[in-house]
């Protein structure tokens, strides 16, 4: 055959294609993304977690918290898949093909390669690799808030779609690729040597400080709830690894209490200002209203004088 039985200039062929490349690369690319850090975790020597503790920093992060968040990434995005083909609404397929599309599968692809490079201490490839990783994920969390903003109407794309392409991209960007960038500029401390802790303090204090009041401005204006909850996990697994610079850990014991109590904040001011808007209910008139006889205006209403 010279050429498919169907018109692949036609804007609705293409698209359609495209779901259809997706829905087989999407689950092939998370299976390699969940396998190769499944090796890398567990079998090979040494694992993920034990190059974090050669190389402590000031924004060293407790293995197994993130290890929990990692998984729930992937149980996310097994969802994501499950949506992937079971769609139906067109603006559900919309913001799969033309939102994330392809940058999910490379973001997985990405991941993946990112543990061989760690586990092999490949430094300087793996803060490249967790810097291509933000932006995959950066672009299409900018594409769905722009052009497929999350609504009630689709309960769905908010839990399948937005939640987990948020979740996953708060990671890289707060913690993964600070830390593989500290490790790559040598701002490390000899673990035999915990007295050091307080080394490159307030480089850390810059990155966590910064990386939080970005969550922070976001779950303001957004009521954001994915970003609140993975900003928030992401401040208990650094506090809760020890020893800690005091910097460092009271400005995370600070956003760990900020980043929920602004969600809050925000979600009732953002509900009582709705209500104001609506205004008060109208009640039904009374019925003594319905029988009270028609007056001409300079008529004066006795009962209203009684």
């Amino acid at each position: 055959m010279d050429s498919l039985p169907v018109d692949t200039s036609n804007p609705a062929v293409r698209d359609y294609l495209a779901l259809i490349r997706l829905q087989v690369l999407t689950p092939l690319s998370l299976l390699i993304n969940i396998v190769t850090v499944f090796v890398c975790a567990t079998i090979v020597k040494p694992t993920i977690g034990d190059i974090t503790k050669l190389y402590p920093t000031s924004i060293t992060f407790h293995p197994g918290l993130v290890a929990v968040y990692v998984m729930v990434i992937y149980v996310a995005q097994v969802g994501y898949c499950v949506l992937l083909v079971f769609a139906t609404k067109a603006e559900t397929k919309k913001a799969l093909v033309k939102a994330v599309g392809f940058s999910l599968v490379l973001a997985n692809w990405t991941m993946a390669f990112w543990a061989i490079a760690w586990v092999m201490r490949l430094f300087i490839f793996s803060t490249v690799l967790l810097g291509i990783l933000v932006v995959l994920l950066a672009y299409s969390n900018v594409v769905l808030l722009v052009y497929h903003t999350p609504t009630t109407e689709r309960p769905l794309d908010m839990m399948l779609i937005h939640a987990p392409l948020r979740f996953f991209f708060v990671l890289p960007l707060s913690l993964m690729f600070p830390y593989s960038l500290f490790i790559t500029l040598g701002l490390t401390y000899p673990p035999s040597h915990p007295e050091y802790y307080d080394r490159y303090a307030w480089p850390g204090f810059a990155v966590v400080f910064s990386a939080n009041l970005l969550g922070l401005a976001v779950i303001a204006f957004g009521r954001d709830i994915t970003w609140a909850v993975a900003a928030t996990w992401i401040c208990v697994s650094e506090w809760s690894a020890r020893p800690k610079p005091m910097p460092v850990y009271a400005t995370t014991i600070l956003f760990t209490v900020l980043h929920p109590l602004t969600l809050l904040v925000t979600m009732m001011y953002h509900f009582l200002s709705q209500r104001e808007r609506r205004g008060p209910i109208a009640l039904p008139a009374d019925d003594d209203d319905h029988h009270r006889p028609l007056r001409r205006p300079q008529e004066v209403d006795s009962d209203a004088w009684a």
